[in-house]
Formats: C-alpha cells, sequence, structure tokens
C-alpha cells in the first residue's frame, strides 16, 4: 500500500502560487543582485523567447518532487507477525518404561500416559504465542530435543515423534533439571520456567534431584513439576480382577521439594481432565507477557521524487546560461 509518513507537508504545495500574488515591489528599487558580465541582449531575448513557458513548466515540476519528496512517500508490505517479548519456557517429559501404564483416558479410550501427556500439552503449547519454548526429554538421560525457539508447530511435532524408552527405561530427573539450568545460562534476561512432567522416581542420571535444586535456584529458574498417573486401575491376573496402585513409585515429597524450593508449585495429574486444569492453572501463574504483534515492512520511496526534483533544478539552472554561450558571436576563420 502506498502512502505519504508526513501527509502534511503536501500544504507546502501552493506556496510559489501565493508569492505571486504578493504585490510587486516598487519600479525604482534597485536590484540586490547584479550580473554585469551579462549582456541585455541576453537578458532581454530570455524575458520574450517562448521558453519562459517550459521554464515556467520545469520550475514548476521542480517544486513539486520536492515537496512529495519532504512528504516522505513510502510503500507498505503485507503484514508480518513479530513475536512480542514474553518468557523462556522449557518442557521436560518423561520417556521411562513406566509411561506406557494405561491408567489414562482420552476420548473415551484407554490410552498410556506418554499420549495422554501429548493429547492435552500440544494444547497447552499452542497457546504460548509469544513466548520461546524448548523441549526436553528424559529417562537414562537427558536430550535437548527442541532448543528455545517461536517455532511452536516445531516443538508440538517433536513431542508427538516421541516414543518410549527412545533414552532408556530409567528416570534421570536431575539431568533433566540441570539440562534446563544449561540451556537457561545462554539467555540472560527473561522470565525462566521449567515444566518438569514425570510419573516416578529419581532412579539414573549424573546429577541427583538435590544438586539440580540448588542450580535451579542459584540461576533464578522457576520449576513446576507435574506428577502423572492414576491412583489406582484394575489388573487381569491368574487370580483374576485386582485394584492396584499404579502410582505408588511416584516420588511426590522430592517433586514437591524441587518446586517450591524454586519458588513453583507441584500439581497432581491423576486422569486427562486434571492434567489440563494444571495446565490452565499454569496460564494462569505464567501469562503469557502480551499478545504478538503485527509490523509492516517499509520502503522509502521518497529518493525517486527527489532525484527527479534535482535533475529539474539543474536544468533549469543551466538552460539560460547555455542560451547566452550558444547566442555569443563565433569568431571568423
Amino acid at each position: 500500500m502506498f502512502e505519504f509518513a508526513w501527509l502534511w507537508a503536501l500544504l507546502a504545495l501552493p506556496l510559489p502560487f501565493l508569492f505571486r500574488l504578493l504585490p510587486e515591489r516598487h519600479k525604482g528599487q534597485s536590484a540586490a543582485l547584479r550580473v554585469p558580465h551579462l549582456d541585455a541582449s541576453f537578458v532581454g531575448t530570455s524575458r520574450k523567447t517562448g521558453s519562459s513557458r517550459s521554464r515556467l513548466v520545469m520550475a514548476t515540476l521542480a517544486w513539486l518532487c520536492l515537496v512529495l519528496a519532504a512528504a516522505r512517500p513510502q510503500w507498505l508490505g503485507e503484514p508480518v507477525n513479530v513475536p512480542a517479548e514474553g518468557r523462556d519456557l522449557m518442557i521436560a517429559v518423561d520417556l521411562s518404561g513406566s509411561m506406557k501404564v494405561e491408567d489414562m483416558q482420552v476420548n473415551g479410550r484407554t490410552v498410556d500416559r506418554l499420549v495422554m501427556i501429548k493429547h492435552v500439552l500440544g494444547e497447552f503449547i499452542q497457546r504460548r504465542v509469544g513466548d520461546r519454548l524448548g523441549l526436553i526429554l528424559f529417562a537414562d538421560t537427558a536430550y535437548l530435543q527442541a532448543p528455545l525457539t517461536y517455532d511452536r508447530e516445531t516443538v508440538h511435532q517433536l513431542l508427538d515423534e516421541a516414543v518410549i524408552g527412545l533414552v532408556g527405561e530409567q528416570t534421570a530427573i536431575g539431568d533433566a533439571v540441570g539440562l534446563a539450568v544449561k540451556r537457561f545460562e545462554a539467555r540472560k534476561e527473561s522470565n525462566r520456567v521449567l515444566i518438569l512432567l514425570t510419573d516416578g522416581q529419581n532412579t539414573a542420571g549424573n546429577i541427583t534431584p538435590r544438586q539440580a535444586n540448588d542450580l535451579a535456584i542459584q540461576h533464578n529458574i522457576t520449576v513446576y513439576t507435574i506428577g502423572v498417573g492414576a491412583d489406582s486401575m484394575l489388573v487381569q491376573s491368574f487370580f483374576g480382577t485386582r485394584q492396584v496402585n499404579p502410582s505408588q513409585e511416584l516420588d511426590e515429597k522430592m517433586l514437591t521439594e524441587l518446586a517450591q524450593s524454586t519458588g513453583g508449585q507441584y500439581f497432581r495429574a491423576r486422569d486427562t481432565q486434571g492434567l489440563e486444569a494444571i495446565y490452565a492453572r499454569l496460564d494462569e501463574l505464567e501469562p503469557v507477557a502480551r499478545e504478538s504483534r503485527q509490523m509492516r515492512p517499509q520502503t522509502a520511496l521518497f529518493h525517486y521524487p527527489l532525484a527527479l526534483g534535482l535533475v529539474l533544478t539543474v536544468l533549469l539552472s543551466l538552460s539560460p546560461v547555455g542560451r547566452w554561450l550558444m547566442n555569443l558571436p563565433r569568431r571568423s576563420a
């Protein structure tokens, strides 16, 4: 779209015509500037020739170009979404063997814990407009699957592609927190938030949960922990159907201390509805700073009328001198 940034500058267009309407100076007033080396025949000729009309047209066009350049013409491109500054939010998902337990329901279908997490977490990721999101997958150790990025679609896709057992069968919670701390170190000024989802206790890794907790506190990282798993489920055995607690290995004490010591909270997700409520609560505790902004790329066009006006001005100033030189008497051979 074409527009003038300083549209008010166009008010200067009629100034030369208004100047022409001013009363003429007294005839007896002496000229402020005299050019004695130009003969009178040149001056008289320049006034009487028909080129005076073309000179007026050139002067008018030159003035028009200069005013248009002063109004700053520009071309605005299509709107482009620019993410606003939000927070750095890292998500750590447990892929240990216990995530295979099918004690969750999604749309009336019994699924394992990872499928339920993917179902609910995907919607949470899509809502985090303006945040940088990262994804950590952990089991025997922790791996960075997606660095902090505004590309929510890619983070969502990488989460969907995660499978249980990809990085082992055990649970390295300390390594997951330590890896998040390391990735946050590259960003000095941000609201650093870690959401950790697990269904067990720390059984592997090079960093203990206590050490990881100290690192998170030292680097001002807020940790929200979510314990996943139902309280009871029916299983078939040789002796018939019996009720068991599939989450008996969940270390809620450690997860609570890890969260509260860093200024976060511990949540318990016993079913799909519970996890959805937790993510809604996280939206309140860590709201998106502001919606993304739209900006339109600007291409300045003022140099085109400015260059044309400059050319017309130069031609206008040189034309009388050129005609005067052409009228000089030629030396006979």
